[in-house]
């Protein structure tokens, strides 16, 4: 082996042949706010098959008749909702000192739930479904249509381009120098600089036909359906980071028909068939214990065995 060949083996450097792709806007954002979110959040998950036979069933019929568009995961943003209103601790961000141990949790007033989307081109992109606390079902449903359609309108790298200025400035403002000055510098120069940033300089026009930053951030709680990527997807999310500084994140499997045991009036044994919605519940420790998310549990599970609350919203 020659010395330059020990060498780049030494430093992990890409070899012959190899394909070196640079981080773009989007996931540097994306990496950096799941970095920290690894480095400051003591994560603790639990894993709920909840059965929504019921549920599933009445959301299929009331979808027929409501009289507007309206998804799975349009309802599970209200559901969400619902859960996070008897448990505000899980609708909060926490700012944590190390050196100190000093902590502070701020419980929002509002509930803005980030959704990630999955765009034409296969990218993963989060929106923003802001103050759901105070609308209804179909308001909710609006919403959602109202922000995928301007979705469709928005240049993505100039807005992230804005959400990437926001994040420099809030890192300067909290003293952070050395990233500051690093993240801007990379920014325009070197392998890593982001192409074409000067036509980014423009801000995006306010008149409401694309995204701004505001409907781009990480909002105070997160809700991702991993169930829609694969119709085959057999399984649970295990793990998935918080998105920092949240304390609370909800991710979806698909829903699944399971066969199951069970004894009848006569006490003879007997099969039925439910479905089944695998939900991996991620927190932060540090906001208390499992207690504090079991209401919000409960919730969930008494809106599953009495569907046809969704009429009310």
């Amino acid at each position: 082996m020659s010395v330059k060949n020990y060498l780049r083996g030494a430093l992990g450097k890409p070899e012959k042949g190899d394909t070196v792709k640079y981080f773009g806007l989007r996931d540097r954002i994306s990496g950096y706010i799941l970095t920290k979110a690894q480095q400051n959040s003591p994560t603790c998950g639990y894993n709920y098959e909840a059965d929504i036979t019921k549920f599933w069933e009445e959301f299929h019929n009331f979808k027929e008749t409501c009289g507007y568009n309206i998804s799975f995961n349009t309802i599970m943003i209200k559901v969400l909702t619902e859960g996070l209103k008897v448990a505000p601790k899980l609708n909060a961000h926490l700012k944590f000192n190390t050196t100190s141990s000093c902590g502070t949790l701020i419980m929002k007033e509002h509930i803005d739930i980030a959704v990630p989307v999955v765009l034409e081109n296969g990218d993963t992109f989060p929106i923003k479904v802001n103050e759901t606390e105070n609308k209804t079902l179909k308001e909710i449903a609006e919403q959602v249509d109202d922000l995928m359609a301007r979705l469709k309108n928005t240049d993505i790298d100039r807005v992230m381009f804005d959400v990437v200025t926001q994040r420099t400035v809030g890192l300067m403002l909290s003293g952070e120098v050395v990233p500051t000055v690093a993240q801007t510098v990379t920014g325009y120069v070197g392998k890593h600089k982001i192409s074409k940033i000067n036509g980014r300089l423009k801000p995006a026009p306010k008149d409401g036909s694309m995204l701004l930053v505001d409907e781009l951030n990480e909002g105070s709680v997160c809700l991702t359906n991993w169930g829609v990527l694969y119709d085959g997807l057999n399984g649970n999310v295990t793990y998935t980071p918080l998105l920092y500084p949240q304390t609370f994140l909800m991710a979806m499997g698909k829903a699944r028909d399971v066969d199951y045991a069970f004894r009848n009036e006569k006490g003879e044994v007997d099969l039925a068939t439910k479905k089944v919605l695998p939900i991996t519940l991620m927190f932060d420790h540090r906001i208390g214990a499992f207690n504090d998310v079991m209401p919000f549990i409960k919730k969930l599970d008494e809106i599953f065995q009495n569907p046809e609350i969704m009429r009310e919203w």
